[in-house]
Formats: structure tokens, C-alpha cells, sequence
């Protein structure tokens, strides 16, 4: 288990658990969209045209510079001086699995507030080339974009695991959970396609989910859609895109 290990040995298995589930994931969209159906449904890419090499291989080796900087704030909160002090722990039945389950909701509508309002912040003048201005290279996304961030970001993206850490009781394996579906999210956020139908933008559902289209339109315009998980912050906030769900409508779908 994860706080049996020494502290190098955990620094290598964060590292390297986060590279293998970058690679898997992003690497899987990457090879399903960009190469094996590429040809059959480049009509209804978001934006057709495609990333240029030099993109994807600035996008991965940001990525890993972002990995790196995980662990170590990984390494920060779970190495046996600090861990006593947070609120993680590895038995379900200490606060049960009602809890348990729900917890891991609450992880999300922590990350998408703590995303929407930090990320809104990195749209600042005086803050974006600090802090935001390697992921706006990618004005065309891609799977691999969606971890490419510069050292500065990379901590600020990081500081929600110091937010769970600290803030309430989180079981191991729902930060695991919290991570496969977060990296899936955030890696469907930059894939260049819809897979949601068209009328999914205004279901009672639809609503309130971020999209690929909404996160594309980001990229693309550099404001508006701020959120991660979610829609509802952008939408309280007045802070949606004007055009998106006639845009998403209007795309063709794979």
C-alpha cells in the first residue's frame, strides 16, 4: 500500500502512475480519433484542420513537466511526516461506504469550483503568460494537450489534492477513482470531438455537463467556459459562450 512505501519509492510510483494513465488514456483517443478513424470522420472534427507534430510533442513533453510536479506534491502530503496531518485514511468502514460513495461526488464539485475560479484567475492580463499561456498553445487541442500546462500551472492545477488533503476525509482509492475519472474528463475536454448527441446541450442534463465543443470553444477564443466538470459556474457567472449550443448543434458528430 501506498503509505508502506519509502519516500523514493513513492515518488517513482506516483510518477510513473501518472504517466501510465496519461499514456493509456490520452494515447487511446489519440490512436482511435488521430490515426485509426481519422480519414472517416475528419468532417466532423470541431475544428477539421489537425495539429501539426511539433504540437503534439510540445503538448506530451509539457505533460510530463506537469506529472513531475504532481509528484511532488503527492510526495509532499503522503510522506510520513506530513500524512498524520491530513485527512486521508485507508479503511472504508472508518467513516463507511455511504460515505464513501459520496465522497467522490464531492470531489468533483470541489475540483470544478476550485478549477473554474483559479483558471478564470489565469485569464488575468498580468497572470496569463505566468501562469497559462503554454496551454493556450494548443488553439487547435488534442487528447495530449489536456495535461500541458507550464511548471506554474502544474502546481496551481496540484493544489486541489492539498484542498482534499486537508479539507475532508478521503479514502485512497477514491483519489484513485478521482483520478481515472478526472484525467478521462479532462482528456475528452481536448479530444477535437463531440460524442455527446446534438440534443444533449439543452437536456436537463446537458445543461450542466461540460462538453468537448465548450472546452474546444476556449481554446479556440480564449474566454468564456471556464469550468471543467461542470457548466454551472459559467452559466451563474455569465461566463458561457454565447454562440455554444447553437455551435453544438450545429456540428456533425462522429
Amino acid at each position: 500500500m501506498l503509505k508502506d512505501l519509502t519516500i523514493e519509492k513513492m515518488a517513482l510510483f506516483v510518477f510513473f502512475t501518472n504517466i501510465f494513465r496519461y499514456l493509456l488514456i490520452a494515447g487511446t483517443a489519440y490512436v482511435i480519433f488521430y490515426v485509426v478513424l481519422k480519414k472517416k470522420i475528419i468532417s466532423s472534427k470541431i475544428q477539421v484542420k489537425f495539429p501539426q507534430n511539433k504540437d503534439y510533442f510540445r503538448e506530451i513533453g509539457y505533460s510530463l513537466l506537469t506529472f513531475l510536479v504532481f509528484t511532488l506534491v503527492g510526495v509532499f502530503l503522503y510522506n510520513p511526516y506530513i500524512r498524520p496531518y491530513t485527512q486521508t485514511y485507508y479503511d472504508v468502514n472508518q467513516y463507511g461506504y455511504t460515505y464513501f460513495f459520496i465522497s467522490f461526488f464531492v470531489t468533483l464539485f470541489l475540483h470544478d469550483t476550485y478549477f473554474y475560479w483559479t483558471h478564470r484567475l489565469m485569464h488575468h492580463p498580468k497572470l496569463f503568460r505566468m501562469f497559462h499561456n503554454v496551454h493556450h498553445q494548443s488553439t487547435n487541442p488534442s487528447p495530449w494537450a489536456s495535461f500541458s500546462f507550464q511548471p506554474s500551472e502544474a502546481f496551481v492545477e496540484a493544489g486541489i489534492f492539498i484542498v482534499f488533503a486537508f479539507l475532508m476525509p478521503f479514502h485512497i482509492y477514491v483519489l484513485m477513482a478521482f483520478l481515472l475519472f478526472m484525467t478521462t474528463y479532462n482528456v475528452y475536454g481536448h479530444l477535437g470531438w463531440e460524442i455527446y448527441p446534438k440534443s444533449f446541450a439543452k437536456s436537463i442534463f446537458g445543461k450542466w455537463l461540460n462538453t468537448s465543443i465548450s472546452h474546444n470553444l476556449h481554446h479556440q477564443f480564449f474566454r468564456g467556459n471556464y469550468g471543467l466538470y461542470f457548466m454551472f459556474w459559467d452559466r451563474i457567472m455569465g461566463t458561457m459562450t454565447k454562440n455554444y449550443e447553437e455551435t453544438f448543434e450545429s456540428i456533425p458528430r462522429p
